[in-house]
Order: structure tokens, then sequence, then C-alpha cells
């Protein structure tokens, strides 16, 4: 039978996992974030081999699974950082990765990907008459691109920057299967003392909808926010 009371009272045990979740989620978005702008902009100037390197990277990215990506950095990068040790001759040890940037590297790089994108539609979308603008008035790329480019370009990505915040929010949840105690493996750890599975996982998604909400919320009124100062500004 459905218990309703044994439901609400695992409530209190399952939320004390959201930091970790939230934590993974908003790090990654960050970095993720940042490297994406990279791998944009080297698309965008067509930088000869990186361009075609970086469209191989999101092209095996969009065509994986997020649990196959997660599990070759997990076995892959301590092989990586062991031959760079033993090359420098240092001793490596296997345990002194915390689990947690396997999840940060793997979600990263997935974020990456899409956010790369993302920001590469959105500059294009910037007329390209604004660069040669800047150009005569004797200003520099960097200089074009900060002041003039990206503002623009980040605005018309955000709604889709948000979407991918919120993808990655449930990604989180695949963290489990290389022992990270996130919000998905908290419960399941509550729900294996008393193997009523259905109502925890009742629970748990019922808590992803809260936080991807108020996630959302929150992009919203960021976009209002800036479309407000554009339309002041204008």
């Amino acid at each position: 039978m459905f218990e309703l009371n044994f439901m609400l009272g695992s409530v209190p045990e399952i939320i004390r996992y959201i930091p970790i979740t939230v934590l993974m989620a908003l790090v990654s978005c960050l970095i993720g974030c940042a490297l994406g702008i990279v791998l944009a902009l080297v698309r965008f100037f067509k930088v000869r081999f990186l361009s075609r390197l970086i469209t191989i990277y999101v092209s095996f990215i969009r065509g994986t699974p997020m649990l196959v990506q997660l599990y070759l950095v997990y076995y892959g990068l301590p092989l990586a950082v062991k031959t760079i040790v033993e090359a420098a001759g240092g001793e490596y040890d296997a345990n002194a990765i915390p689990k947690l940037v396997y999840a940060f590297t793997a979600f990263s790089l997935n974020s990456a990907a899409y956010m790369s994108e993302t920001f590469r539609s959105a500059l294009e979308s910037v007329d390209k008459g604004q660069i040669e603008a800047c150009y005569s008035i004797h200003m520099t790329t960097l200089q074009a691109l900060r002041r003039v480019v990206l503002p623009q370009a980040f605005v018309i990505a955000l709604p889709p920057l948000g979407n991918s915040l919120l993808s990655l929010v449930k990604d989180t949840s695949l963290a489990f299967s290389i022992s990270i105690v996130d919000l998905m493996a908290g419960a399941k750890i509550v729900a294996s003392r008393s193997f009523r599975f259905f109502e925890i996982y009742i629970v748990v998604s019922l808590i992803y909808w809260v936080i991807c909400f108020v996630l959302e919320r929150l992009m919203a009124f960021v976009e209002r926010r800036i479309k407000k100062y554009e339309k002041g500004r204008a």
C-alpha cells in the first residue's frame, strides 16, 4: 500500500542532499559557460585546425550519452594524471582526486559543447557591420568583442543558457553512478531501508521540479531585467 506518512517523513532526510546537487550544477554551468564562449569564438572566427577539432568535439558530446561521458572521465582522468605525474618523476595516488572533480569535469565538458553552439548562434545573429564600425574607430578585436558584440550576444543567448542549466540540474542525478551522494543517491539510500522506492521517487521528482522551477523563475527575472535595461538605454 502507498504510505503518505512515510513519504512526507522522508522529505527532511532527502532535502539535505540538495546543496551537493546545486553545487555540481552551478559550478559545472559556470565552467561550461566560460569554456563555451572560448569554443564559440574559435568557431566564429574560423580559426584554422582548432575550429575543426572543436566541431568534432561538439559532435562527439552531442552524440554520446551523458552517463558514458561521465564514465570516460571517471576512468580516463586518473590514467591521464598518472601518466603526467609519473613522467615528471612523482608518485601517483589514485585517491588524491576527489570524486566531485570527476563530476565537475564531465558535466562542464558536456555543457560547454551545448553552450558553445548557443553562443556561436548568438554571435552570428549580431550584425557584422557593428564589428566593422568598431574597427573604423580604431578598436581592437578584443575591445569590439568586450564592449559591443558579447553583451548583445549574451542577451540573445540567455534563454537557451537557462535551458542548459535546467538540463544540467537533472543530469547531476547521474553522479550517483560514481559514488557521489547527491539528491538521487540520497533518495536511493533512504528507499533501500524500507524498499518503498515508489514513494521516495515521488519525493525526489518533486524536489527536482521545485529546484528547476525556482531556477526557471530566477532566469526569467534576470531576462526581464536585462530587457528592461536595454529598452531604457535605447
